[in-house]
């Protein structure tokens, strides 16, 4: 299962990104915004994330305008890492190094095309482990601190 969640400036390409895990049959909770209303993004992240920290979903898709704000909101929750990506290469090597579990995008900075090109990439590349699990271990310790 997917969590997935956007303010007022992602909710055009979250809907997008919907439809086409409809497309791929790939679950997913949506946990806002549900119309392009003005809410606050650092408390869709919070219940976003919250879905992935309990377990209940496996990864995350935010989208806000810039995806700047949601990623930050994101990365203040214990459990989570959060990337921002705006090209195929971020998106697969965050997920291949950092293990990242939530990806972010802007809505007003990206296209639809390249949007869901960067869910499937995402979604499909495991993590690599290695010497890149030690690296994901060290950033759970600095949420310690």
């Amino acid at each position: 299962m997917i969590a997935i969640g956007s303010d007022h400036g992602g909710f055009a390409l979250k809907e997008e990104i919907k439809k086409h895990l409809d497309q791929r049959q790939i679950p997913y909770e949506d946990f806002g915004a549900y119309s392009t209303d003005s809410v606050d993004y650092p408390l869709i992240a919070q219940k976003t994330c919250a879905a992935i920290v309990s377990g209940k979903c496996e990864k995350g898709i935010l989208c806000c305008g810039t995806g700047i704000g949601i990623s930050m909101a994101a990365n203040k929750i214990k459990g989570i890492r959060a990337a921002l990506c705006a090209d195929y290469y971020s998106a697969k090597y965050t997920r291949l190094h950092n293990d990242a579990n939530v990806i972010c995008m802007g809505g007003r900075t990206i296209g639809p095309g390249l949007a869901l090109e960067l869910v499937d990439v995402f979604l499909a590349t495991p993590f690599e482990g290695g010497r890149h699990a030690r690296r994901v271990e060290q950033l759970a310790k600095l949420e310690e601190e």
